[in-house]
């Protein structure tokens, strides 16, 4: 498989995980927020080539375990103080995470 069609491949897979989180239910707008501009974060270091796909695949498994966390919480229908509390602590972790990834020694050519 040649570059392009394999980074192609992880971005779809990518937006098809967050396309799935909007069938999910009411969200916290803030999270929500969150979770989307961590997901232009990871497309852009996808795109640029700062993300090889092992990385941008552990990323991305990170915002769909936030995403099942958050659709748990709000089962019972309302997101509690302590339950926004834990999303954003684990969103900070997230972010922590996609700079790391984005600015270690591991690169791979652009995609164009």
């Amino acid at each position: 498989m040649n570059r392009l069609t394999s980074s192609g491949l992880a971005a779809a897979l990518i937006l098809a995980a967050f396309s799935a989180s909007a069938y999910a239910g009411p969200h916290d707008p803030g999270v929500n927020a969150r979770q989307h501009r961590q997901h232009d974060r990871i497309e852009q270091g996808l795109r640029s080539g700062a993300l090889t796909r092992n990385e941008t695949k552990a990323l991305a498994q990170e915002q769909r375990a936030i995403r099942l966390e958050e659709r748990l919480y709000r089962s019972d229908g309302k997101l509690t103080k302590d339950e926004r509390r834990d999303l954003h602590q684990d969103l900070n972790a997230a972010s922590r995470h996609i700079y790391q990834e984005k600015h270690d020694a591991q690169t791979r050519a652009a995609v164009r």
